[in-house]
């Protein structure tokens, strides 16, 4: 078994345990605008945009964890403003090109950029951009990312 890109010492042990089975994991992204209002996204190897963010390490703060991913996955440190949204559902469920499967329970936070400028800075992230919230429908989402955005700039209901 491969193990994917960005897969953490933690997790890595347990998919040495488990294989490809299911994994439900906690996780945090970071939603992130500039003065114009477009919205940060990294584009995984897999070629899929999403929020930047990933799972939280066991004794890890949420926050902590979601300045982390940002850093890993964009080269950028940040600062929490505020958490925006919990989510999860069949939507932030996923199985990678290995086999693996993995559900989430997402914590967003809206962050600001404290140093750094956004670009792909690790094994897992290919590209960083910014979009405004109208080109982003015509981009290749996560599902969690689209059910995500459609929920935070739309207004849309939970489910």
């Amino acid at each position: 078994m491969s193990a994917p890109v960005g897969m953490s010492n933690y997790v890595r042990r347990l998919r040495e345990k488990i294989g490809n089975d299911f994994m439900f994991m906690p996780s945090v992204t970071a939603l992130i605008r500039d003065e114009d209002g477009r919205i940060l996204l990294v584009q995984h190897v897999e070629g899929r945009w999403q929020l930047p963010g990933g799972a939280i390490d066991p004794g890890e703060r949420p926050a902590a964890a979601m300045q982390r991913e940002c850093l890993e996955e964009a080269g950028i440190t940040v600062e929490p403003i505020r958490i925006a949204g919990v989510y999860g559902g069949p939507e932030y469920t996923i199985t990678y090109a290995n086999g693996d499967e993995a559900g989430w329970v997402v914590t967003v936070f809206e962050a600001r950029i404290g140093a750094g400028d956004p670009s792909a800075s690790d094994d897992e992230t290919q590209a960083v951009g910014w979009f405004r919230p109208d080109e982003i429908e015509a981009l290749e989402l996560a599902p969690s990312t689209r059910e995500t955005l459609q929920c935070l700039l739309v207004g849309r209901d939970f489910h």
